[in-house]
């Protein structure tokens, strides 16, 4: 498996009642450290989510899609989180949580490019 890195991923989910345990697929998380890649795409299918779940707040969803994004990124726009090593960050965004967005377990795999590996989860796990 020479020139195959390592990297790790989740899905990121909208779980509007979390007792329910119901979710729709929002976004990918991908980890790498050989190649010190953390990003995330996401889509937010607003006519979807609003006939899934008609009372939650899809601008505040957004919002905490848009924090994960930053976190990924690094540096003082990600708050606290984002000055953390990438290693940490991608344990921070991946930590078990009951909240309207969480993740999935965490995956690994092995890939040649991060950017393209993450772009085929997203096609294959959101869209």
């Amino acid at each position: 498996m020479q020139g195959k890195h390592l990297f790790e991923y989740a899905v990121i989910r909208i779980v509007p009642k979390v007792e329910r345990e119901e979710f729709i697929n929002a976004g990918v998380v991908l980890y790498c450290a050989k190649l010190k890649f953390l990003q995330m795409s996401f889509n937010v299918d607003e006519t979807r989510l609003a006939a899934f779940a008609p009372a939650l707040n899809i601008a505040e969803v957004k919002e905490y899609l848009c924090a994960f994004q930053r976190i990924c990124k690094g540096g003082a726009e990600g708050g606290e989180i984002g000055k953390l090593p990438i290693a940490e960050r991608f344990r921070w965004l991946t930590a078990t949580r009951s909240t309207v967005v969480q993740t999935s377990k965490v995956h690994p795999g092995f890939c040649d490019d991060a950017a393209v590996m993450l772009e085929r989860l997203y096609r294959q796990l959101v869209l």
